[in-house]
């Protein structure tokens, strides 16, 4: 069995590296089934960490986890590699979380909330006095409401506060997962924050209780956040 960076394979001649996603795709093109074992043994603990922090769930994360790597079996021959592998997966996940979600719906006979493409999306006004919850360091019960909140949010907007303040993608990443415009990407990211600010505010004591008010400005505060899920990383 291969191990490391460098593991390859002999076939006639030729010693192929398997260092790289491209080589590895490429291998899996020209039918080496190893080549597409390695990739879901190099990305399976990423792509099952973002199941979970999506449903909150291990069945369920574990269920879109393994129908994320069939999609990509079943796809990844027709990848043209515009995006990094990495990002493609995480628009596979972000999809088989959305399919899962209208599932359950159907079956609850609720509806999935999906933006309005033709709402005006502005952002929702908070009260000067407020405190910015989010851009304070969380402790492990802070963590957990802060967990259970993102849980609340619409779908979307789940995904979106997932990707950028957890998994810590860039704008520009996101906007390809969800294959969406880079303004309506940040868009859309600023009025998840404001909801999920909305319902943060019943724990404002709770998230008062080692700071003190902040005027810090929005990217100051996302900064802030970022840091802040290491704690909810260790929490897992």
């Amino acid at each position: 069995m291969h191990t490391g960076a460098h593991a390859g394979t002999r076939e006639g001649m030729h010693i192929y590296d398997y260092s790289t996603d491209a080589v590895l795709i490429e291998r899996f093109k020209e039918g080496d089934e190893f080549a597409f074992d390695l990739l879901v043994r190099r990305y399976e603990q990423k792509v099952y960490q973002l199941a979970y922090r999506l449903t909150n769930n291990p069945d369920d994360a574990a269920d879109i986890t393994a129908e994320a790597f069939l999609r990509m079996y079943n796809s990844l021959k027709r990848f043209r590699g515009e995006a990094q592998l990495s990002t493609w997966l995480y628009r596979v996940v972000s999809n088989v979380f959305f399919d899962f979600r209208k599932r359950e719906a159907r079956h609850q006979h609720l509806p999935l909330e999906v933006p309005d493409e033709d709402e005006e999306l502005v952002e929702l006004p908070v009260p000067d006095e407020s405190v910015d919850i989010l851009g304070h360091a969380l402790q492990a019960e802070q963590s957990r409401v802060l967990m259970e909140a993102i849980q609340k949010l619409p779908e979307y907007q789940r995904v979106m506060v997932i990707l950028f303040h957890i998994e810590e993608r860039p704008y520009e990443e996101i906007a390809q997962i969800m294959n969406l415009p880079l303004g309506t990407v940040k868009s859309r990211l600023n009025r998840a924050r404001n909801a999920l600010r909305q319902l943060l505010e019943p724990y404002r004591e709770l998230f008062e209780a080692e700071s003190c008010p902040t005027t810090e400005e929005p990217q100051e505060a996302d900064d802030a956040l970022r840091a802040s899920q290491e704690r909810v990383e260790r929490a897992d």
